[in-house]
């Protein structure tokens, strides 16, 4: 009798050990309207190689500026296709067209963070949350590891990395200098074969 209820309690204990793991481990995020929240949905994202879905937990301009870099090599790489003769025409359609066929600027923030090894660099500072410090609508999330991530908050009320938006604006600016060269580009072929172009 005492050997069967010794070993149901061992049973209990066990199961009741596993449901505190599978809690502990799904316990659901905080609000991605906290600096924590959007920092740990930032880390299961790059943690399943999904960095489209880190998009949402950018600051405004990273994200404005994905969309500039995508329309821009759009409307460059469709006017170099109706312009510009071959081998300019399709060397500058291979290049652009990874970004100007991009459905969403997710989708070039994702192809941005592959060009440059953003995800690699996450995963290797991303650790779990130490410490939160909160000044008006800016924060910074400072891990286990050390590293501080800065954010900001959106006028939605989610917190935005900051992280990558230097980086991003200068390429909306690079595609936009790059758009008005492929357009002067286009205009010189369009008079070399004598007609005004599209």
């Amino acid at each position: 009798m005492q050997r069967g209820k010794g070993a149901a309690l061992v049973v209990i204990g066990v199961v009741a050990v596993a449901l505190a793991a599978v809690a502990a481990f799904y316990r659901p995020f905080p609000s991605d309207k906290t600096p924590e929240g959007a920092y740990m949905r930032i880390a299961r994202s790059v943690t399943d190689d999904r960095m489209q879905e880190v998009f949402p937990y950018l600051e405004t301009e990273a994200q404005w500026a994905c969309y500039t870099i995508r329309d821009m090599r759009k409307a460059a790489r469709d006017r170099a296709l109706a312009t510009y003769p071959e081998p300019e025409r399709g060397q500058l359609a291979k290049a652009y067209g990874p970004v100007a066929d991009a459905p969403d600027g997710r989708d070039v923030f994702a192809l941005e963070s592959q060009r440059r090894g953003w995800r690699a660099r996450l995963r290797r500072d991303l650790s779990g949350v130490v410490a939160t410090e909160v000044t008006g609508e800016r924060a910074t999330v400072v891990t286990a590891q050390g590293t501080r991530y800065s954010f900001r908050r959106r006028d939605n009320g989610i917190w935005g990395m900051t992280m990558f938006t230097a980086d991003l604006i200068a390429e909306s600016e690079r595609a936009t200098r790059d758009r008005a060269m492929v357009e002067a580009a286009a205009s010189d072929y369009a008079r070399a074969r004598g007609d005004a172009g599209p």
